[in-house]
């Protein structure tokens, strides 16, 4: 249990996320953001919008292993083995156990966004939870446990970037990064599939229903954010990508799972074929968009 806060007793939204936040061991940080997000749902929270909460110098809390290292430095292995797909489980429990980090730092960091929008994010970490339980639970069958393998930080290391800076986190976290699982998802699942692992394959099936929602919340807030300030969100993109320096995006692309999280046809137009999304508005679109 964190030094911080007795989760079971807390009530207050912000504080709450944050002390999860800080929260290093990942079972109880999982299963406590599951279970405080039933209490907000049943109405047992309040929640403070407005309140600047001073940022602590420890975050995120997680555990001393894994070993985080430079993407580069990871190996492949073949899935058709129970050891690579150990390792396969192991790097995707990473990535879940990050999103409930990023999704609990979005709640705590930024005042003033309208009660929804807290909501929403605690919806996410707590989903992100429960995949990484899952995940964590299947990675056991195969003797193994986070923290055996090394890792990245790369979706971290973003969450920094655009600490101030609401819609930078909006437009580059979710609808970026985020959005990458939903391309990634389908090969990896056909590969577990085929390699005869369907146990595994049914986690990937309930982790892109959900990413789909989550993706789909960062849509809308990123263009709630861009409405209010009267900027266009094509051109704003573009410009915040450049700006804190967000990895370019590769397909293949996951079309009908970006439409359903709210990318609008100009975007998968330029997903689909242009080379330059500053060109979005005015360049011919003659590529057709996979259906």
């Amino acid at each position: 249990m964190s030094e911080q806060l007795d989760y079971s007793a807390s009530t207050s939204v912000r504080p709450t996320a944050l002390a999860l936040l800080r929260e290093r061991d990942p079972a109880t940080k999982a299963s406590a953001a599951q279970h405080f997000y039933e209490r907000l749902l049943a109405g047992d929270t309040t929640l403070d919008t407005i309140a600047d909460i001073p940022d602590p110098l420890d975050l995120p809390g997680r555990p001393v292993a894994p070993e985080l290292v430079a993407p580069s430095s990871l190996k492949r292995r073949s899935m058709q083995s129970d050891a690579g797909r150990a390792v396969l489980l192991h790097a995707l429990a990473h990535i879940e156990f990050n999103a409930i980090n990023l999704a609990l730092d979005a709640v705590w960091r930024f005042p003033s966004m309208p009660e929804a929008f807290y909501r929403d994010w605690f919806k996410v970490a707590a989903e992100e939870a429960r995949h990484f339980s899952l995940l964590s639970a299947r990675l056991a069958e195969f003797g193994h446990q986070y923290g055996d393998f090394p890792a990245h930080d790369g979706l971290w290391e973003m969450a920094e970037r655009t600490r101030g800076d609401v819609l930078a986190r909006m437009a580059l976290v979710p609808r970026t990064l985020e959005a990458r699982g939903l391309d990634a998802s389908p090969p990896i699942r056909r590969r577990l599939a085929q390699a005869g692992d369907h146990a595994s394959a049914a986690i990937l099936d309930v982790i892109l229903r959900d990413e789909i929602g989550h993706v789909l919340i960062g849509n809308h807030w990123f263009r709630h954010l861009c409405s209010e300030a009267a900027a266009d969100p094509h051109t704003t993109y573009a410009q915040l990508a450049g700006q804190y320096h967000a990895p370019k995006l590769r397909g293949p692309f996951n079309f009908e799972a970006r439409r359903d999280a709210g990318f609008d046809e100009a975007e998968l137009r330029a997903l689909a074929g242009l080379d330059d999304i500053d060109s979005i508005e005015t360049a011919p679109i003659t590529a057709p968009i996979p259906r």
